[in-house]
């Protein structure tokens, strides 16, 4: 069994107020866990205006698999277009 584990910091240059970059945010990760029913969740910079960290765990019993899916919510990220990634960070174990 792996467990993935994804860390994805990011820049939002057009949220103006917490709201919409909750906003932004919630879109972001309800997409997610439609696509790759993995769980998903803003795990800091809760108060920061144009800035958010995203966590995301899925488990597999493919290590291979898990990778692809970690790597595939970073470019559906990235192609979103409402948020730049700044920094991203996969764990497995």
């Amino acid at each position: 069994m792996t467990v993935g584990v994804l860390t994805i910091d990011l820049y939002i240059p057009e949220s103006q107020s917490l709201k919409s970059r909750r906003h932004i945010v919630k879109s972001l990760t309800d997409r997610i866990r439609a696509r790759f029913n993995v769980s998903c969740a803003e795990v800091s910079e809760a108060d920061v205006w144009q800035r958010a960290r995203i966590g995301v765990a899925c488990v597999n019993s493919d290590r291979h698999f898990a990778d692809r899916t970690l790597s595939q919510i970073v470019d559906l990220i990235v192609q979103h277009g409402e948020a730049e990634v700044l920094d991203h960070q996969i764990e497995l174990i």
